[in-house]
């Protein structure tokens, strides 16, 4: 009995070519690869073109920490482009965190939920929000309930906020933390106003 030939990497390309209509139809997606070698600074993935990619490995890092990836795992990373000139398939795993984060908080944008971010840069009116991979805009007036000269104490340390709008096209989103507190605030008043019994005496 005649044994099947191993397929090859060619062969699986074809056969991805049926399944998608085309390498080219992958440009522009958030695919599965797998992490084949890691190479100084630079981590090597096959998602199953003819070429593999090259994605540096401070894009699998969470902030001021070392990228904890191995030979053999599976990442989720974006295509910007199937080939470049050297050959090779142009990867990102920021934007593939982007992505991710994008159809997250337009669900949460929908239902007027919070979501949790971390201020992390300055900017002119505002600041800088990473909402756990896609970058908001926080306006000045916006941080809190009174007006506040420094964030310091308020930066890099996850905390909620709400989304005011965001634009997916235009890469936009606005969030406040006042709207955050401001409701906080409403909800412990009303609270409070119910525990109290007519006639009740209480200090402050």
């Amino acid at each position: 009995m005649a044994t099947q030939p191993t397929p090859t990497r060619d062969d699986f390309a074809a056969m991805l070519d049926d399944m998608f209509g085309g390498a080219d139809s992958f440009e522009g997606r958030v695919v599965h690869g797998t992490v084949t070698a890691i190479e100084n600074d630079m981590a090597v993935i096959d998602v199953g073109l003819k070429s593999e990619g090259r994605v540096p490995l401070r894009e699998f890092a969470a902030p001021g920490q070392k990228a904890e990836l191995n030979v053999g795992d599976e990442v989720e990373v974006y295509v910007d482009r199937v080939e470049n000139m050297h050959g090779e398939a142009m990867l990102s795993r920021d934007r593939a965190r982007r992505e991710a984060a994008w159809d997250k908080l337009e669900l949460e944008f929908s239902k007027t939920a919070r979501v949790e971010g971390v201020i992390f840069g300055r900017v002119k009116g505002g600041f800088t929000v990473d909402l756990s991979g896609a970058v908001a805009f926080l306006p000045g007036s916006q941080v809190d309930i009174r007006p506040v000269r420094d964030v310091t104490p308020r930066r890099d340390i996850p905390q909620p906020f709400q989304i005011l709008k965001m634009d997916r096209k235009g890469g936009n989103i606005v969030v406040s933390r006042r709207a955050v507190l401001e409701e906080t605030r409403a909800e412990q008043r009303s609270g409070l106003i119910q525990s109290l019994a007519e006639g009740q005496i209480i200090d402050g």
